[in-house]
């Protein structure tokens, strides 16, 4: 199973810091899982023009062509302006419309406030869904008051994030089963 991170941001730390916490998670869940943390701020990413992803050079090649190979994707992002950040949409735009499709999305996301908390609903899904993604329904929202000098410290954001790296690999393995009767009921 691959499971690719990403850290939708060019800028702060919060985000950052809770994907490198739950891809830790996983790795000790999950030890026979080939893990990435694709962190956008590590990459020169040119703006989408309409080609192919795979007709991409350098960074832009690497990150589309990572991402389209996983089985399972953990979008970490932080709120702008009530939505998600320009580079993790420029992500979205350099991928195929089925650039999802049988592979599991679930996400976090970082905030200032609570105020923000339903732009996972009212702004990412919508795209996820559109991209053909499975959604792990529940998501992890941070807010501001959850860090303390780059780490996290509410003890139920923790947990919350433990929780979700189990839902994402289960849902993995649900669909992949799911797959494989559809796939028995052809002869060929």
């Amino acid at each position: 199973m691959k499971i690719i991170g990403i850290s939708g941001s060019i800028v702060g730390s919060k985000t950052r810091t809770a994907m490198t916490y739950t891809l830790e998670l996983a790795r000790k869940k999950y030890p026979d899982a080939e893990i990435e943390l694709l962190d956008l701020a590590d990459y020169e990413l040119v703006f989408s023009d309409g080609r192919n992803y795979s007709d991409y050079e350098g960074d832009t090649k690497t990150v589309t062509e990572a991402i389209m190979a996983a089985d399972a994707i953990i979008i970490g992002t932080p709120t702008f302006q009530a939505s998600i950040p320009a580079t993790l949409k420029n992500i979205f735009d350099l991928l195929p419309v089925d650039a999802f499709r049988d592979k599991v999305v679930s996400i976090l996301v970082t905030a200032g406030t609570p105020k923000h908390y339903l732009m996972a609903e009212q702004q990412l899904k919508p795209i996820l869904a559109y991209m053909k993604a499975h959604i792990v329904p529940l998501y992890v929202f941070i807010e501001e008051k959850d860090f303390h000098r780059k780490e996290i410290v509410n003890d139920d954001v923790l947990f919350r994030l433990e929780r979700l790296v189990e839902d994402t690999v289960r849902y993995v393995d649900a669909f992949a089963g799911i797959r494989a009767a559809k796939d028995a009921e052809y002869d060929f």
